[in-house]
């Protein structure tokens, strides 16, 4: 008998049809004697439409009175699946984050865990129950609704799994796992059965969706065995775990990642002096714009061009803030790019293996693929290359790696 963690995402609980799918499904690990807690998040489409209800009051919805208002959907789901449940004589509860005392700090719309009371929890269980959990909020120490951000359903049943010490935390999606990169853009795309977590957390930051970025953070900070699977299609989804001594004789690279969402900004004619960068950087980060990947080139006239990528939907905004920036400090000109991509291999295997980086540009300049910009790490390459191109240097790169001719098995 195992503690087991289910989450269950939107589409998952989408109608009340498929709600009933969840609870036979739920039967189905309990009828195997395991105990199980089942987060749920908002019925798909529920948070959007009671965000939509509250800034018909307020353009800028107050954030805690916001907070208030949205975690209402999951607890109209949490009702419904422990009904569905009663229905098929399966014994449930279910409980708001704040019922189960699930501690934030007060940073509304966006609240961080700070602790679990599990008491209740494990007592319903050593009773028999299933517990059913309002995923996405939690409790402030003044007795406050707070909210996690989106995504923050995948986050609850994590924290859950950690504070409860589960044997696994199960994260139902509409996908059957994390592949070696998009099904749509490589047909022969694979299925991996097994990936560590800072691969996961790699992937996930460079643009997979699967899983949300905080939830891969927290079950790698408490080791928490987190498993993708399909919600209603039968099959043992992907792994995600620590790093094993095996797993260094797998195949370098376990996947690739891709990012359209990605806009370039280079100021160029900046003297070169000391503190340069942050009299370019500062101003773009005051103004709530994150940068990604950053290359400065220093010429020979002693000035410098800086180039950085932001978020497409941020390039106007930085080339504004560009500009103002450029007339204080003496630059030349500034330019601005919104038809990049960015292109990123990973795997925790480069860590043993020499000629990575090679391998990879060779593979796009046989395709005639130009690299604009490049940021590494350990387990990670990234490219920034012409849009146009994106597809055609993911399917290069996945069969230069030999992702494509073989099941990928990293168990």
């Amino acid at each position: 008998m195992a503690l087991i963690v289910q989450k269950f995402g939107g589409t998952s609980v989408g109608s009340v049809e498929r709600i009933r799918q969840v609870a036979e499904k739920v039967k189905g690990f309990r009828e195997r004697g395991d105990d199980l807690v089942v987060v749920v998040s908002a019925m798909s489409g529920e948070t959007n439409r009671l965000i939509a209800l509250a800034r018909e009051m307020q353009s800028e919805p107050d954030a805690r009175e916001l907070d208030v208002i949205i975690s209402t959907g999951e607890q109209v789901t949490i009702g419904l699946l422990a009904m569905a449940l009663k229905a098929i004589d399966v014994p449930a509860v279910s409980y708001t984050g704040p019922q189960v005392r699930i501690v934030t700090d007060s940073a509304f719309n966006k609240a961080r865990i700070q602790h679990i009371d599990d008491q209740r929890i494990r007592a319903d269980l050593a009773a028999g129950k299933v517990v059913i959990v309002a995923g996405f909020q939690g409790v402030d120490e003044q007795g406050n609704i707070t909210t996690l951000g989106r995504g923050g359903s995948d986050t609850t049943g994590v924290a859950l799994a950690a504070a409860l010490k589960a044997d696994e935390c199960q994260i139902y999606t509409d996908v059957d796992g994390v592949y070696t990169t998009d099904p749509r853009v490589v047909e022969s795309a694979r299925r991996l059965d097994k990936i560590t977590f800072e691969e996961m957390l790699e992937m996930a930051s460079l643009g997979s969706k699967v899983l949300q970025i905080r939830s891969v953070e927290f079950a790698g900070k408490y080791n928490v065995p987190l498993r993708v699977l399909h919600s209603f299609k039968e099959g043992p989804g992907t792994l995600i775990t620590l790093e094993d001594d095996a797993s260094m004789e797998q195949p370098v690279i376990s996947g690739i990642a891709f990012n359209r969402d990605e806009a370039k900004l280079t100021i160029r004619g900046v003297p070169d002096t000391p503190g340069v960068a942050f009299k370019i950087l500062g101003p773009v980060s005051a103004a709530n714009i994150e940068v990604d990947m950053i290359v400065q080139n220093v010429s020979q006239d002693n000035t410098t061009d800086f180039t950085f990528t932001v978020h497409r939907n941020d390039l106007r905004k930085a080339e504004e803030v560009l500009h103002k920036v450029a007339t204080e400090i003496g630059a030349r000109e500034v330019g601005g790019d919104g038809k990049i991509a960015k292109v990123s291999i990973v795997g925790v295997g480069m860590r043993s293996h020499a000629g990575v980086a090679s391998r990879m540009f060779e593979a796009l300049s046989r395709d005639g693929i130009n690299i604009q910009m490049i940021s590494t790490s350990e387990i990670k390459i990234s490219v920034v290359i012409d849009e146009k191109y994106l597809e055609l240097a993911v399917r290069s790169l996945h069969s230069a790696f030999d992702l494509d001719s073989e099941p990928v098995d990293r168990v």
